[in-house]
């Protein structure tokens, strides 16, 4: 007990002064060897304008003393469990960051796994419904008159895009790897943040490749071989921001090539007075929600130095995507003209144009969120079309 109050009157003495001199109890590493370079000296006091005035209880007294001296003289690693003595709120603020950013890869999928999921976006699977959505449209304008689409070829399509989204994604990882670092959006990927090497990308794309001939090899020699030529655009997509201003034009023609494809896996042949209609709408449909996502990363564009159309037009971004929309419906009436379609189709494609000007003329082009959001609404469009098919 005698040495109980002893320490508390040492640290009675001991607060004024190390209020009255916290120079003294905190010194610049400049002055002081020993001084914790991380130092920082708000992290002693929990609010700016402290009031010296008041009691302070014995154990508080203690806790603030054993702070100052631990912040000043602390010569513990960074990365000891000491090291992040009272910096609770950090570590807050750390798990509601991670809390925010986990998905179902992070919940459920091994932790050996989850980088080669995340390598093949499985935790965003908007892009594969982008790719596989004009397989469907094409599909399902093959089909006879009166009858229903092929499920057996709507199956195989869907596995397909879900492996060649996948795939594409992985080239433009290896390719992209120095400016994905620079990219606040994308620095966190798999081999941009180390978590996986080009080895084990190429291993994986390799993979992925491998499963998608399976595909392949269920169509018919034509499809085969128009399969297969999609291939140069899919390994040269992820060059086209180096080297023009329209590399939204060139996905466009890799991620529509579904629209030749599906017609000729059930014919055997094409009609180009209904596919290729088809397939520009879709390059001018991708061009409309792909320029409305680029505007998100604007700023890292400009410093890296990549292209994007969001770059091209700038402020006339709503001018020049809302004639690439009025390209893809008009293509899209005409193709289901050709097509000999009945009046569903065409009062579903005046939902999903109503719903196109819309979604161009509400984005806030100047927000990332609102970018992403518009993007993700652009499945509307799709639906409507589709149903209009049936």
């Amino acid at each position: 007990m005698a040495a109980l109050c002893r320490l508390s009157r040492s640290s009675r003495k001991l607060l004024p002064f190390s209020l009255s001199y916290p120079h003294l109890l905190c010194p610049s590493s400049s002055t002081c060897p020993n001084a914790n370079p991380y130092h920082k000296p708000n992290d002693i006091y929990k609010t700016p304008d402290f009031n010296f005035n008041f009691k302070l209880n014995f154990l508080d007294q203690f806790t603030l003393c054993q702070k100052s001296f631990f912040y000043a003289y602390s010569t513990v690693p960074q990365g000891s469990r000491f090291a992040n003595f009272g910096k609770e709120d950090d570590d807050d603020q750390l798990k509601l960051k991670t809390k925010t950013e986990t998905s179902w890869v992070d919940l459920y999928l091994p932790r050996s796994a989850q980088p080669y999921a995340k390598l093949a976006r499985l935790d965003k699977p908007i892009g594969t419904w982008l790719l596989a959505w004009p397989c469907m449209w094409s599909i399902t304008m093959a089909a006879e008159p009166g009858s229903l689409p092929d499920f057996k070829m709507l199956a195989l399509f869907g596995c397909g895009a879900f492996l060649l989204r996948g795939a594409g994604c992985t080239i433009n990882d290896l390719l992209d790897q120095d400016i994905d670092v620079k990219v606040e959006r994308t620095k966190l990927r798999p081999i941009a943040s180390g978590l996986l090497t080009p080895f084990q990308g190429i291993s994986f794309l390799g993979v992925q490749l491998l499963l998608g001939l399976g595909i392949l090899l269920q169509l018919n020699d034509f499809s085969r071989i128009l399969g297969a030529s999609s291939l140069l655009l899919v390994f040269s997509y992820p060059l086209m921001k180096r080297l023009t201003f329209w590399p939204q034009a060139y996905l466009g023609l890799t991620f529509n090539w579904g629209a030749l494809l599906g017609w000729s896996a059930v014919r055997g042949s094409l009609d180009p007075f209904v596919v290729l209609p088809l397939y520009l709408s879709g390059v001018c449909w991708t061009l409309v929600y792909d320029t409305i996502y680029a505007h998100q990363d604007k700023e890292d564009d400009l410093k890296v130095g990549v292209k994007s159309t969001a770059l091209r037009f700038g402020d006339l971004t709503k001018e020049w995507v809302t004639g690439f929309g009025i390209v893809s419906i008009c293509s899209l009436a005409l193709s289901g003209y050709n097509a000999h379609l009945g009046w569903p189709y065409f009062a579903c494609l005046a939902a999903a144009s109503g719903q196109m000007t819309w979604q161009i003329y509400t984005v806030d082009l100047s927000n990332r969120a609102d970018c992403i959001v518009s993007n993700k609404v652009s499945n509307a469009v799709i639906i409507c079309k589709e149903l209009g098919m049936e």
